[in-house]
């Protein structure tokens, strides 16, 4: 017995199937450009023309809201500070200030270790974290009454 290829136009079998496979084509080379792109917004890195995370602190009257931070290495963040407490308070991290890329100088103080915060004060900090690592965050007038925390730089 003898089977016949189906024509279409004239094209064959392997013909009926070439449109087929142009269009896997264009389908995958779509999806890899949506996950690309997809990769690039969540990143977030100015290099990429992403706006910066947004992280929020609260300080009141001795402890953080969180206490503890947790940051990814080389993304832009907005460290978005307010005192809502009746005591001035400080966001001390002296090494983490040291390792990190610090957008905005001017809001740490001279020795680029520390926020004072006074009551009221609402405060931004842009910044990208330096190397992964666990770091040290304290107000350096209530430590003593456990007003400390930390951040992780995964």
């Amino acid at each position: 017995m003898r089977f016949r290829t189906v024509s279409s136009r004239g094209r064959g079998f392997a013909g009926i199937f070439a449109p087929m496979a142009a269009l896997a084509f264009v389908s995958l080379t779509l999806a890899s450009f949506v996950l690309v792109s997809l990769a690039l917004v969540l990143h977030g890195s100015k290099a990429s023309g992403g706006e910066p995370i947004t992280v929020n602190v609260v300080m009141i009257d001795d402890k953080f809201q969180p206490d503890h931070l947790i940051l990814q290495h080389g993304l832009l963040y907005r460290l978005h500070l307010e005192n809502h407490g009746k005591e001035t308070h400080e966001f001390t991290a002296p090494t983490f200030f040291a390792a990190a890329k610090i957008e905005n100088p001017d809001v740490l103080n001279r020795e680029r270790s520390e926020i004072v915060m006074q009551p009221g004060d609402v405060k931004d900090l842009y910044l990208t974290p330096g190397p992964p690592g666990i770091y040290d965050l304290r107000c350096a007038d209530h430590d003593w009454d456990g007003m400390i925390g930390g951040i992780t730089v995964q």
